[in-house]
């Protein structure tokens, strides 16, 4: 990850979260800078402003976020965590008892799993004739996952609740992409047939319950047809 793609990470996923366009002021800039200086790895930072935002949004408050200072807390604490989990080789310092209280899974299978999304996400990128917003999220995708797996083959204790966190976000930036990538007609036939799928069901089912259902289904409709694996721990 090159110098400038650190800062255009930060910022892409910062504006993708807030909803609304909005350039970064000079402390902004300042603020990734110290960050890129001190170590913090990409996908740190990318999580700490995913659950920074995720935080926001559960309060529901009024006020709008307006610069990456509100990350910052949140940010620092992810990177606190990932220097402890650093400590040591898992070799030396981690017995499968440590390792369990923080990871239902092994350590082999999470890396393959990793291994998987990784080659399969790496394929799709190379392929012709892609839009180009799904080129570039499938690349990033790939440059993040490739440190992930890279790091969490050599962590002194597993967490995969954070790993959880961090592929979560990787799974919304392509979520986000397909959804620029479709075309309007294709995105309306799939709406459709996900809401003919559901409509025996609508009257059973509160609001919220319905609406989350149809989301999910349509976006599963919608990674089934460029083909695009689901990353979460939870497709193990």
């Amino acid at each position: 990850m090159n110098y400038f793609s650190y800062f255009s990470e930060i910022e892409d996923t910062f504006i993708r979260r807030r909803g609304k366009h909005l350039m970064l002021s000079p402390i902004d800039w300042a603020l990734i800078e110290s960050w890129k200086e001190r170590g913090v790895p990409l996908h740190v930072a990318l999580r700490g402003i995913e659950h920074a935002f995720d935080s926001y949004e559960a309060k529901k408050r009024k006020r709008s976020v307006k610069t990456l200072l509100y990350c910052q807390e949140e940010i620092e604490a992810q990177y606190a965590e990932w220097l402890e989990s650093r400590v040591g080789s898992h070799d030396e310092s981690a017995t499968e008892d440590d390792q369990s209280d923080k990871s239902p899974f092994s350590r082999d299978v999470v890396l393959s799993h990793l291994g998987r999304s990784l080659e399969s996400i790496k394929e799709l990128s190379t392929q012709p004739a892609q839009p180009v917003e799904l080129h570039e999220a499938l690349q990033r995708a790939a440059s993040l996952l490739d440190d992930i797996r890279d790091e969490y083959q050599t962590a002194a204790r597993l967490d995969t609740r954070k790993l959880e966190e961090s592929l979560t976000g990787i799974d919304r930036l392509l979520d986000d992409a397909i959804r620029s990538a479709i075309a309007d007609d294709e995105l309306t036939s799939m709406t459709a047939e996900v809401e003919s799928q559901l409509k025996p069901y609508k009257r059973q089912m509160d609001k919220a319950a319905f609406e989350q259902t149809h989301a999910n289904l349509l976006r599963k409709r919608l990674r089934e047809h460029f083909d695009i694996p689901r990353l979460s721990l939870f497709y193990l």
